[in-house]
């Protein structure tokens, strides 16, 4: 087992100043004040369109009450008076143009503020039933060249992705994970090509490459990967299982490098199993560790062939209040294990294990998980499906309820404290949907059995006809309130897939596919149809990711190009008068973005509810 304790495109450089490194959340008893957090620049983004540049940045949750901006020109002032928003036309400016922006406060613009080089230039997009224009931007990629196993041949293509700040600069670079084309569920035999996981930054600069190598198994449910800063130092760092084989970003080799631990079937039901952290900057290895828990005997798992024993969930969440931990899992059809690990000055030490048994939350595990914190002590739990599990490693309750596919947590009942859970259930003797609450598991609504699996499911706020959010699934009719489950529309939406903030209002829209759609009771208006873009997952439809990465408070979506040669972001060009920091300052949204690669990948929510 190994253990070891550029240049920049022009105009990728955006704002100087960096937002605040410390966020106060609610608390209870002995919880700490504020929580480690990343220190992001302005994230300013400048589009050409018909109407001239559109800019777009970030507002910080430590920014002073009040605070508005200043927006330069090419170091010539075009706002008259400051402005509140976080968004700005600039009408008949050419392009090419550069821009910074600079806060006031209390009427004083802030020394020190301005952009040291000036905005991220994005390119005009126009698709939509109302000729909404969006904005983009290509990040070359690098394929990986491909090759066979005893299966027959295989090429790649570039699949989930998520985001840190890798080398500290205060903008998030990429990383994203390579499926081979023969890649399996885990009911399905056959051999896979391996697994490739690559850094860059977003103009194409590839920051290193990853081989997970041949023991690890491609597919949704081996490799979940976290990107987070662990230590504390400004740099995130990579967290994933490993195995024999594995290489690094700069070449180094875990345990054995020829050792081939797959059967006939193409699994891998025996050898050794790590957990790494790398480092962010080159792909380094910084530590490995045994993976716990170890597979055992397979058959305890509920088979004998590596379906049930090889379901892994990942996430990051702050069980201690102050500093985000790496929480990977194990199991969830039958026994469920999970745990939370720190990574501290080089070293990943184990804080605390769940498992299940033959009880508690056996058996109630997602194909995803979710981290908030349900009890507003200031630390996070682990919402693995029908059951959570408290900040301490101890199971705080179970509903009951079993396996499913989708889940969201939020606070979707703005009316009541606290956060509320949705979930769709794949046993066909539960209701098929339900919401309770996150604290204690009270079931606010359940929906009657349909005899099915209830393979889709959503909460959010896609309607202003009804206060807080609405439920839907694919197999129950209408659109419904998370209050209490009552039709409040007869027409659902047209997806049950992902949600996105992309309009100016407080709704949000739905990301299907390729398409960004705005919910009516009538219809679906389409306001994005992507060009030359694919999603991933196969039936999944789901995006290379979805995170609020560049300009205001709306979300981008990056979708991989049909060739898989960029990955191709896309940020809204609408206005919005709606004001509020960035959604990744909101420490529920910011770790669900490190979970949103986890097997059936779910859309991001805040610890708020929308007005």
């Amino acid at each position: 087992m190994h253990r070891s304790k550029s240049i920049r495109a022009l105009l990728v450089v955006t704002s100087s100043v960096l937002l605040a490194g410390a966020l106060t959340y609610p608390t209870a008893g002995a919880a700490p004040d504020a929580s480690q957090a990343e220190r992001l620049d302005r994230g300013l983004i400048s589009v050409h369109t018909g109407k001239g540049n559109f800019l777009s940045w970030r507002l910080a949750a430590g920014d002073a009450p009040g605070t508005a901006f200043n927006v330069y020109r090419d170091g010539l002032k075009v706002t008259s008076t400051p402005i509140t928003r976080t968004n700005f036309q600039d009408h008949g400016a050419p392009a090419g143009t550069l821009y910074t922006v600079r806060p006031v406060v209390r009427g004083v613009e802030q020394a020190g503020a301005a952009s040291a080089g000036g905005s991220l230039r994005m390119s005009a997009h126009v698709g939509g039933e109302m000729g909404v224009t969006a904005s983009t931007r290509d990040v070359p990629l690098q394929i990986p060249a491909g090759g066979s196993t005893p299966s027959g041949s295989f090429t790649y293509e570039a699949n989930d992705g998520s985001v840190g700040d890798l080398d500290g600069d205060g903008q998030y670079e990429i990383v994203l994970k390579w499926n081979p084309t023969n890649a399996k569920d885990n009911a399905q035999a056959g051999y896979t090509g391996n697994t490739i996981i690559d850094a860059y930054r977003l103009d194409g600069t590839r920051l290193w490459r990853i081989d997970l190598g041949r023991n690890i198994r491609s597919g949704a449910h081996y490799t979940q990967f976290q990107v987070f800063d662990y230590d504390g130092d400004g740099k995130a760092e990579v967290a994933m299982k490993t195995a024999d084989g594995t290489r690094s970003g700069t070449g180094q080799v875990i345990g054995n490098a020829d050792a081939d631990h797959r059967n006939s079937s193409g699994y891998v039901l025996s050898g050794p199993e790590f957990l790494t952290v790398f480092r962010g900057t080159d792909g380094a290895i910084l530590d490995t560790e045994n993976y716990v828990p170890p597979r055992g005997n397979v058959s305890d798992w509920g088979d004998n062939y590596g379906n049930r024993s090889d379901r892994f969930l990942a996430g990051t969440a702050y069980v201690d209040g102050s500093r985000p931990s790496i929480i990977m899992a194990r199991g969830y059809y039958t026994r469920a294990v999970v745990v939370a690990w720190d990574f501290r000055s080089g070293q990943l030490t184990r804080r605390w294990t769940y498992d299940s048994g033959r009880g508690g939350a056996y058996g109630q595990g997602n194909h995803n998980l979710s981290v908030a914190d349900v009890d507003a002590d200031g630390r996070d739990e682990i919402i693995y499906g029908s059951a959570t599990i408290d900040d301490n490693g101890a199971l705080m309750y179970s509903t009951g309820l079993g396996h499913g596919d989708a889940m969201h947590v939020s606070d979707l009942v703005p009316s009541r404290p606290g956060l509320e859970v949705f979930n769709v259930h794949e046993w066909t003797s539960s209701p098929a949907m339900d919401v309770h609450d996150a604290r204690t598991g009270a079931f606010l609504y359940r929906a009657p059995s349909c005899g099915c699996d209830t393979g889709r499911g959503v909460a959010a706020d896609v309607w202003a006809g009804n206060p807080g959010a609405e439920i839907w699934s694919s197999s129950v009719g209408g659109l419904r309130s998370a209050a209490n489950g009552s039709q409040v529309a007869a027409r659902k939406p047209g997806s049950q897939n992902f949600v996105i903030w992309w309009d100016g209002d407080a709704q949000r829209e739905l990301l299907d596919g390729t398409q960004i759609s705005k919910y009516g009771t009538g219809g679906d208006t389409r306001l994005l149809t992507g060009s030359g873009v694919s999603s991933n997952n196969g039936t999944k439809s789901t995006p290379v990711l979805q995170a609020d990465i560049l300009g205001d408070w709306r979300e981008e979506v990056i979708w991989r190009t049909s060739d898989n040669r960029a990955l191709r972001i896309y940020s809204t060009t609408d206005p919005t008068s709606i004001s509020r920091p960035s959604l990744m300052q909101d420490r529920q949204y910011r770790v669900a973005v490190a979970w949103q690669n986890t097997a059936y990948n779910q859309p991001p929510h805040p610890s708020f509810a929308t007005p």
